[in-house]
């Protein structure tokens, strides 16, 4: 099965799944422990957050382009 649909991997929950859980261990040596709830809730405000800024970094780049899009 090919995935046709493509998106960045910023607005991928499951690389942020990933990189939560790998830095899970440093954050606990650190003191900061972080369950199972704790990192799906973090990896769901990481990926908001991302396809927030992602989209306001568009419309920047859109609004102060000095050449129109065209192909």
């Amino acid at each position: 099965d090919i995935m046709l649909d493509m998106k960045p991997w910023y607005q991928s929950k499951t690389v942020w799944g990933a990189l939560i859980a790998m830095a899970a261990p440093l954050l606990r040596g650190a003191g900061l422990d972080l369950g199972g709830s704790d990192q799906a809730a973090l990896a769901d405000a990481l990926v908001t957050l991302a396809g927030t800024f992602g989209g306001l970094l568009a419309l920047y780049g859109r609004l102060t382009a000095t050449k129109g899009v065209g192909g």
